[in-house]
């Protein structure tokens, strides 16, 4: 069972707007660090809410919590065979960044790009954002932005700032990988 809800430590200086964390996503980082479900891994916290990645390092240490872009629509389950479509044949409904607990790896993405997968067969990763994305998005800005109210724009995938991505995750998942939670957006927290 998750414990009550408590306070970790402030993160590290950021390099993006500072961000508090929900009382779920402490309640998560509590309940791993207490059981070791992350199995002295680093592991992420993804508060899809607030639109926030908290991360933590092997130790359970929090590092900083940063902003992130999300699937566009809300959602808690990936479609059947979501994975296996192309990009031009995903309908709005189906661009759902879905929740649960997964072991993620790097590995290579279409293009040759090194992400962070945190789960393959529904082609959901870790990543910067795509220098190849149209301006109209306004990805920076939204991810910038002070609410996560227009954070919902991929098409399932998790982006993050790229001083964060390089300095941050990079070197703490790249060798054995690591853990990634992703809060739910309806479901109830201990079904997920």
């Amino acid at each position: 069972a998750l414990p009550a809800v408590a306070k970790d430590a402030a993160p590290a200086a950021p390099a993006t707007p500072a961000l508090v964390q929900s009382d779920e996503a402490q309640r998560v980082a509590r309940w791993v660090r207490s059981s070791g479900d992350h199995h002295r891994l680093p592991f992420a916290v993804i508060d899809k809410k607030g639109a926030a990645l908290s991360l933590y390092d092997a130790t359970g240490t929090l590092l900083d919590t940063v902003p992130v872009l999300i699937g566009i629509a809300p959602g808690d389950t990936a479609s059947a065979g979501i994975g296996a479509k192309k990009l031009s044949e995903i309908g709005s409904a189906e661009k759902t960044t879905p929740a649960g607990r997964y072991l993620a790896k790097f590995g290579l993405a279409v293009g040759r790009q090194r992400v962070l997968w945190v789960d393959y067969a529904t082609s959901v990763a870790i990543h910067t954002i795509p220098t190849d994305s149209p301006r109209k998005e306004r990805r920076r800005e939204r991810m910038l932005s002070p609410t996560p109210d227009d954070n919902r724009i991929t098409f399932g995938c998790i982006n993050v700032p790229r001083a964060f991505y390089a300095k941050l995750l990079q070197p703490r998942f790249g060798k054995k990988g690591g853990y990634v939670y992703v809060l739910p957006d309806s479901l109830p927290l201990e079904d997920v």
